[in-house]
């Protein structure tokens, strides 16, 4: 089920942290699914392929997350990075901590701080973005109720992406789906029924 409103990033980032001679990469970047957050992934684990591990986590608007430790010791990266996803309260996005070992084992505790410091390091210095589920609609009417419309949809803050006065009033339009039915509902009774609503299966994030 898609999330009615989240936060996620606008652009990708990076972050470098040192600790006992190992350097931790953290690259952070906007994702749309699970494929393409293996994508991303892939392209990273391809530019650092020299690198000791290439730890991640991403998580998706349809509730979906995962992380990987990829060869540390269980819980002290994969599982630091989602926290750090947690901490912004984060989706959408995948973060990869790439981390080349400088000879210096740290232990269990202080490598789990460096993997967290490293991704709330990139987080951080990050444009944090708020997006909100819209639904297509297409209304169908005559000129002489352009007005209602215009004001219906200040009212419910819908966006209107696209219009047409052809032969008709056409409006292409974009509202929260919890408005849908009040929106619709009031938009009949003010044109007395002279209208054609359609509800698209289509969502967007904006």
């Amino acid at each position: 089920m898609l999330m009615e409103q989240f936060k996620t990033v606008k652009n990708s980032n990076e972050f470098i942290l040192k600790e006992k001679g190992s350097e931790f990469i953290a690259k952070v970047c906007p994702v749309k699914s699970e494929q393409s957050a293996l994508i991303e992934l892939q392209n990273i684990r391809k530019k650092y392929f020299d690198a000791t591990h290439h730890c991640f986590a991403y998580r998706i608007n349809s509730g979906l997350s995962k992380f990987s430790d990829d060869g540390e010791p269980k819980g002290t990266a994969g599982v630091r990075i989602l926290n750090a996803l947690d901490h912004f309260n984060l989706y959408d996005v995948l973060l990869v901590v790439v981390r080349y070992f400088g000879g210096t084992k740290l232990g269990v505790g202080p490598l789990g701080k460096a993997y967290y410091n490293a991704a709330i390091g990139v987080l951080d210095d990050m444009n944090i973005i708020k997006l909100t589920l819209y639904q297509e609609i297409i209304i169908t009417t005559d000129f002489s109720h352009i007005n209602h419309i215009h004001r219906l949809v200040n009212q419910y803050s819908a966006i209107i992406i696209k219009s047409d006065f052809s032969n008709k009033s056409v409006f292409d339009c974009l509202i929260k789906p919890s408005f849908i039915d009040k929106f619709t509902n009031e938009l009949t009774n003010l044109t007395n029924g002279q209208i054609i609503i359609e509800i698209k299966d289509e969502y967007n994030y904006r």
